[in-house]
C-alpha cells in the first residue's frame, strides 16, 4: 500500500513538472526569432555573435563553433538532422528555417510557416 502511494506520488509529480516544461516550451515559441545559419553552431545548437565555421558536405554548408564540431558534421550524418517541431519531419539543418527562443533554445524549422506556427496564438 505504501508503496502504490509513492509510486502515485511519483507519477503526479513527473506530470506536474512534464507540463510546467510543456507550459514554458509554448512560451518560450511566442518570442522565436529567425536565425541566419551562419550563426548557429549546429552541433551544440547554440546561436553566436559572430559567423561559425562553415562545413561542406554533399554541395550543402552546415557550421560548427570548433574544430571537434566540425569533425562531427562531416563524419556523422545524423547530427545535420533536426525534426521540425511543428509537423514532426526530419529536416537538414543546412536548408532549415532557424528560429531562437528568448532562452537560447534553438529550433529547425522546414519552412517559414512552421517558424510562425510554433507559439500558443496559434495553437488556440
Amino acid at each position: 500500500m505504501i508503496r502504490t502511494k509513492i509510486l502515485l506520488n511519483f507519477l503526479a509529480l513527473i506530470a506536474i513538472l512534464s507540463f510546467g516544461t510543456f507550459t514554458q516550451a509554448q512560451n518560450q515559441s511566442s518570442n522565436l526569432k529567425p536565425l541566419d545559419a551562419k550563426y548557429v553552431c549546429m552541433i551544440t545548437n547554440q546561436e553566436f555573435a559572430k559567423e561559425q565555421i562553415p562545413v561542406e558536405v554533399e554541395g550543402k554548408t552546415y557550421y560548427g563553433c570548433c574544430e571537434m564540431c566540425k569533425a562531427k558534421i562531416k563524419n556523422n550524418p545524423q547530427s545535420r538532422a533536426a525534426i521540425d517541431p511543428v509537423s514532426g519531419n526530419e529536416v537538414d539543418k543546412a536548408v532549415a528555417v532557424i528560429g531562437a527562443a528568448p532562452d537560447g533554445s534553438i529550433f529547425y524549422f522546414e519552412s517559414e510557416e512552421n517558424l510562425s506556427q510554433f507559439s500558443p496564438t496559434a495553437a488556440n
